[in-house]
């Protein structure tokens, strides 16, 4: 399998958005800026919206998810989230979760480039401006569903910082230090 730049991906999902008659600008989100919350009258009783207002996506960060994502053998996926304001709202996922995956579930499948391409359905997704919602938005105790695979900002930043995603003790301990430096800085 031999993955392609980001420019053709890209080139080959906005072909596949136009194909569609879906909008081909874009605007790609991650983990931090999903939006779930309750609502009893939609399928499932969770509504996805989003946000950038709070979390703002860095115009990096797409191509720093990308070319990790490569440095894996599991399947990478252009997903398709809604419509906004004429533009697609995208995320990028990764992981072996969508290997069994198939046309028939609406993928589009590249398998020479270890890719699928999921464009969706012609809805509008709901942006998120309102800070109450995004702090009572739903993090735990919902379904399972494919947006769960994608990448957080937090570790778009660790790839940049320190060219690889740290583990849980590490980002612990950098956060205390974080702390210890704040007391001593204080206490000088």
């Amino acid at each position: 399998m031999t993955r392609p730049s980001l420019n053709d991906a890209l080139a080959a999902w906005k072909k596949i958005l136009a194909e569609r008659a879906l909008a081909p600008e874009t605007v790609w989100i991650f983990e931090e800026n999903l939006v779930f919350e309750k609502k009893p009258d939609v399928p499932g009783g969770i509504h996805i919206g989003f946000q950038t207002r709070f979390s703002p996506v860095p115009e990096e960060a797409l191509e720093v998810a990308y070319e990790h994502l490569c440095e894996s053998d599991a399947r990478i996926v252009f997903y398709r989230l809604g419509e906004h304001k004429n533009r697609s709202v995208c995320i990028l996922l990764g992981d072996a979760w969508f290997a069994d995956k198939k046309e028939s579930d609406g993928f589009v499948l590249r398998n020479e480039w270890g890719m699928s391409f999921q464009p969706g359905q012609k809805i509008e997704i709901e942006e998120i401006t309102d800070m109450r919602r995004w702090v009572r938005r739903v993090r735990r105790e919902r379904p399972l569903h494919d947006v769960d695979f994608c990448m957080t900002l937090a570790a778009v930043d660790e790839l940049q910082m320190h060219g690889r995603v740290l583990t849980p003790g590490e980002r612990y301990s950098e956060a205390m230090l974080g702390k210890l430096r704040r007391i001593f800085s204080h206490a000088s």
